[in-house]
């Protein structure tokens, strides 16, 4: 290892320069073909697009972690569902908002439908059906999920497309060499050098877009799960509160 960092500094001076820089980049994608220019111009777009959902879902995802937060300290909090849906605008970023209305509308849709008569027993109105509410809230619990996930198959798209787009648009420029080597019968490198750099930027251009892609869905992803785990819980607990007070 250090003969061979020996000898790639000593290649390095005896070249007389620094590596290539941004100078040189654009260079290289100025004296492309139209055909690597547009490869190029592709992964670009398809990086900037993935870099705005990833820096969109990181503020978003903060926000829903910070009002789930806040909610479930209101809800274990109240006393009473209304004193509950009186705070959810306050939280309106956390999914467990959008699952706690749609089990207390249910619970009030009942309620309405029986005209709330209280049970003799206990002098309280009475839930006709659990399981209705149990269906309110995983369908409530599915929609959020459903929020939380979009943009992401973006992400998942370009993970999967960039690298090989970037393959075509280096399989496209060996092509081009290997053409200049045919037509002029030299292999020397101000020949076939610049259809090699195109093809290897188009390689690195493909991998650019498709890393951060890939980081970010498998991180959204984790935060999705944590979050349907918690809509779980959540919804077992207003059960819970549900079966004891209602029924």
């Amino acid at each position: 290892m250090y003969t061979l960092g020996s000898f790639l500094f000593a290649l390095q001076v005896r070249e007389g320069g620094p590596s290539a820089g941004l100078g040189d980049i654009v260079q290289i994608v100025t004296r492309a073909t139209l055909i690597n220019q547009f490869v190029l111009l592709v992964l670009i777009l398809f990086s900037v697009a993935c870099w705005a959902i990833i820096l969109l879902k990181f503020w978003s995802f903060r926000s829903v972690d910070r009002h789930t937060k806040a909610f479930l300290d209101a809800f274990r909090r109240s006393s009473k569902f209304s004193e509950v849906a009186a705070a959810c605008p306050a939280a309106s970023d956390s999914p467990l908002v959008g699952v706690f209305q749609a089990g207390y509308a249910e619970i009030t849709a009942q309620f309405r439908l029986a005209g709330a008569a209280p049970q003799p027993a206990t002098g309280r109105p009475v839930l006709k059906s659990l399981d209705a509410v149990d269906r309110a809230l995983i369908r409530a619990a599915t929609s959020e999920v459903s929020q939380l996930e979009r943009r992401l198959t973006f992400l998942a798209t370009t993970a999967s497309v960039a690298p090989f787009i970037g393959l075509f648009g280096t399989v496209f420029g060996i092509l081009i060499a290997f053409e200049r080597i045919g037509s002029t019968g030299s292999t020397d490198l101000a020949v076939v050098g610049p259809a090699i750099s195109e093809a290897l930027l188009a390689t690195a251009m493909g991998l650019a877009a498709a890393i951060p892609a890939v980081l970010g869905y498998n991180h959204f992803t984790h935060q999705i799960k944590t979050f349907s785990g918690a809509m779980d819980d959540f919804a077992l607990e207003f059960l819970n509160i549900s079966e004891r007070n209602f029924t």
